[in-house]
């Protein structure tokens, strides 16, 4: 979808008063996120992948251009621009996977006013919905330490296109596969189910079940053991795997109770009949507090699948980003806002070796000794540079930005956040501009006094 349509009204009543006006020279806006959520030491960078996208393609079709004009009544100056509207400007952004903190840039665009205004709503979209997601993952990631996890949460997103970036994003930052089969296609993921309560429910008996989806799937077999006693079931699935000499990937699920105990008691049968190598699944509206607790407590589960509360980020359903214009005609604007004032001018971010602070200077200043700059030029002229990076590229970067991060940052409770160092000459240009813009303010006049 060319998506010319897909951004704010007000969006396209700036672009449309800018054209108007000529005011159509090169503008730089800054995407980054104010504060992180609560109990977030940091934030997963995703999205760019299809920000790019978006900008690649995006264009006012005929059907779009009618619209504006007879149900928004734009007019037929208005109109012809939009017609002609290619976006034809840079990024730089912060790679997928990098880990990222409050203040610091995720991605800078540059380009004609109009064009770098109308891309607004949909750059922020994506940014913030798939930085989010991906950040709750993380979390995920970080409590399983080392065991398997699995997106479960297809049904439960907020749309198809939110499922298809779940399953997206959590395999990034290391969830091993999807239940969701066109999202393990599209982004050549590893796919995984079991069986429901219904097809237990469906059959006489669980070990009629069992027996039946294991002659089915013979390479590919987890017995959902929970839905009417848990011992029993894994006393029907230890019977099925004699009978039928089951070797390959052979599991159990668990899905409601006490999961802890449960798996401890399921251990136990599965060891006593000589079935060590048969691992032990565990789901049930589990997010990364539960599945910290559980692995802290000693659980013996091999892997979670993890669905709802990843799949909404439910704790922290949204991160508190915006796009701000840092510099127009060559000339450094900020705000003023109480609580929202923003600083001039296209940044780079340094982050020093081992996390030992990041520094948000201005882009074109020398990096600190030993510092690596993280805003890479991504598009240019309004196109890509390069070929885009793949999810194995991303996964990466992640993997070693978390191996980096010092313990109380990436705490599941009570983590310490960074806060990014401004570099002098940032600070500098910014107490400039704020003075400049303090003294082209009118001053109130004091008010007349009655006359005695």
């Amino acid at each position: 979808m060319p998506g010319g349509l897909l951004t704010d009204l007000y969006e396209l009543n700036m672009a449309a008063s800018y054209l108007r006006r000529g005011m159509t020279a090169p503008a730089t806006f800054s995407l980054f996120v104010r504060r992180l959520p609560p109990e977030r030491g940091f934030l997963v960078a995703a999205g760019l992948a299809d920000c790019l996208d978006f900008l690649e393609s995006i264009r006012f079709e005929d059907d779009d251009l009618v619209y504006l004009r007879d149900a928004l009544g734009f007019d037929a100056e208005a109109l012809d621009a939009f017609r002609d509207l290619r976006f034809t400007g840079d990024v730089w952004a912060i790679p997928e996977g990098r880990l990222v903190f409050a203040n610091e840039p995720i991605l800078e665009v540059t380009a004609h006013l109009p064009d770098a205004q109308l891309v607004e709503t949909i750059l922020l979209n994506k940014v913030t919905w798939q930085t989010t997601v991906a950040s709750k993952a993380a979390r995920c990631r970080i409590a399983a330490d080392g065991r398997d996890l699995v997106d479960f949460s297809f049904r439960r997103t907020q749309g198809v296109d939110a499922a298809m970036d779940v399953a997206r994003n959590a395999a990034l930052v290391g969830f091993v596969a999807t239940s969701n089969v066109e999202a393990a296609r599209r982004f050549g993921l590893a796919a995984a189910g079991t069986m429901a309560h219904s097809y237990i429910e469906a059959f006489s008996s669980e070990a009629e079940a069992f027996r039946a989806f294991a002659e089915d799937f013979p390479d590919r077999t987890t017995f959902l053991v929970d839905t009417y006693d848990t011992r029993r079931g894994v006393e029907a699935a230890i019977e099925v795997i004699r009978d039928l000499g089951l070797t390959g990937p052979v599991g159990v699920r668990i899905d409601s109770g006490d999961l802890g105990a449960l798996a401890r008691e399921t251990r136990a049968q599965l060891d006593a009949a000589g079935l060590a190598a048969v691992r032990i699944f565990a789901s049930g509206g589990l997010d990364e507090l539960d599945i910290d607790l559980l692995v802290a407590s000693g659980a013996p589960i091999d892997a979670f699948g993890v669905g709802t509360r990843m799949g909404v980020s439910a704790d922290a359903p949204f991160v508190d980003s915006v796009y701000k214009l840092v510099e127009y005609e060559g000339r450094p604007v900020l705000k003023l806002s109480p609580a929202k004032m923003t600083a001039p001018g296209p940044k780079q971010v340094f982050r020093m070796a081992g996390f030992e602070g990041d520094v948000v200077s201005l882009r074109d200043e020398p990096a600190p000794e030993g510092a690596e700059p993280l805003l890479e030029l991504v598009m240019e002229a309004g196109r890509r540079v390069g070929p885009s990076p793949g999810l194995e590229a991303s996964r990466g970067r992640f993997e070693a930005d978390l191996a980096a991060l010092p313990a109380e940052v990436r705490r599941l409770r009570g983590p310490r956040a960074f806060q990014a160092r401004v570099s002098d000459q940032l600070g500098e240009l910014t107490v400039r501009v704020r003075r400049d813009l303090y003294r082209s303010r009118p001053r109130r006049r004091p008010a007349m006094r009655p006359p005695p």
